[in-house]
């Protein structure tokens, strides 16, 4: 859970609402990991994110961030990787094989066909300088959401209603939680998904995805 850290310990750069800074929040506190958080709002004073100092830090614009003493990783999903090659225990990913990359499938399936379609800048974009209405790009929003945990939940078969490491979570539900989130708040049908629901139900239970959720970030508002 975030915690006043010792010097040298990690850093996450995100945004209370950015499903991709969830991703890692859940990580490191399924891990067990201190850190702390130092906030880039993705739209005040025009998105922090497109700051000289933060731009320094990550060329690429985007949140999250996690810094490891000199060492500065993007990408959510990178990050994840890295945390489970430099911290293994305990261990996010299933130790077998297929397991392992039926999971990663998943997640990719979120974070690269799903995510991407429905983040905030690309939803900016469609509204200026595209001019798309807001009830237009909330089906838009919902249509890809929707499609893609269709998908979701025919995969989720493969756990059998277990967690992704039988007992506990992992790897998968830190990707999957997030989406859900941005699911709710969108209004998009989850009827055809009770794996989905019924794995979410168990894992926010737990405090490591309570204390992930983005209202109880210090930057929420």
């Amino acid at each position: 859970m975030s915690r006043d850290p010792a010097p040298g310990e990690l850093t996450l750069h995100g945004y209370w609402r950015s499903s991709a800074a969830y991703r890692v929040r859940i990580a490191l506190n399924l891990k067990g990991l201190a850190y702390q958080q130092a906030p880039v709002h993705l739209v005040k004073d025009g998105g922090q994110q497109h700051a000289a100092a933060y731009q320094a830090l990550n060329p690429q614009g985007l949140v999250p961030l996690l810094v490891d003493g000199d060492v500065a990783i993007p990408q959510s999903l990178a990050i994840l990787e890295y945390l489970e090659e430099t911290r293994p225990q305990p261990a996010l990913l299933p130790a077998d094989p297929v397991a392992r990359a039926q999971v990663r499938a998943l997640a990719l399936h979120v974070a690269c066909d799903i995510h991407p379609l429905n983040n905030l800048r690309v939803l900016k974009y469609l509204a200026d300088p595209l001019g798309v209405d807001e009830a237009a790009r909330n089906a838009w929003y919902r249509h890809w959401v929707e499609t893609g945990l269709a998908s979701v939940e025919q995969g989720l078969a493969a756990f059998d209603g277990h967690f992704s490491l039988g007992d506990r979570p992992g790897y998968l539900e830190a990707c999957l939680i997030p989406q859900l989130y941005n699911a709710r708040r969108f209004d998009c049908s989850l009827d055809g998904c009770p794996r989905l629901l019924d794995l979410a139900s168990r894992c926010e239970a737990l405090e490591a995805f309570a204390q992930a959720a983005p209202e109880v970030q210090p930057d929420a508002q």
